[in-house]
């Protein structure tokens, strides 16, 4: 008998999966701003500043950056859509406003407000690019969508 392989591209979302694509989220965010002073836009910022020491490898971050941007971005907007992104947002905010309620966090200063609100952009990303394994497990409908660009 044959061995049935497993189309891993094809076989539905897994909470590991969903895991994996929520820290490459947040690797990107987290790595293009985040309020600690150790991002790509406090280094690539001082290069272009007084000192003016842009060089190639700035160049090559920025490149690295934009394109896991538009994957994040052009995969959430083509499974979500503009009202199913509004709906992750609302959700997301109406978590975060549960979780200070209950305790579970405290915004009192601007970089605390900032870090949720990056965390929560890197949840919102996560679903949208886990959107159509999550629809077709849950309907078992495929999302297709043909471009003619």
């Amino acid at each position: 008998m044959a061995d049935k392989k497993k189309d891993v591209a094809t076989s539905g979302m897994t909470a590991v999966g969903f895991l994996w694509r929520l820290v490459a989220a947040l690797v990107l965010v987290l790595v293009t701003y985040n309020p600690s002073g150790h991002s790509a836009w406090h280094w690539i910022g001082t290069a272009l500043g007084p000192d003016a020491d842009f060089g190639p490898e700035h160049l090559l971050v920025i490149g690295v950056l934009a394109a896991g941007w538009a994957v994040f971005l052009i995969a959430t907007w083509r499974a979500l859509g503009a009202l199913g992104s509004v709906i992750a947002g609302l959700i997301v905010g109406a978590l975060i406003w549960l979780f200070y309620d209950i305790g579970l966090l405290e915004s009192n200063t601007v970089p605390a407000i900032t870090w949720i609100s990056l965390v929560a952009l890197s949840v919102v990303l996560a679903v949208g690019v886990s959107w159509s394994h999550l629809w077709r497990r849950i309907t078992g409908q495929f999302n297709v969508q043909d471009v003619d660009d």
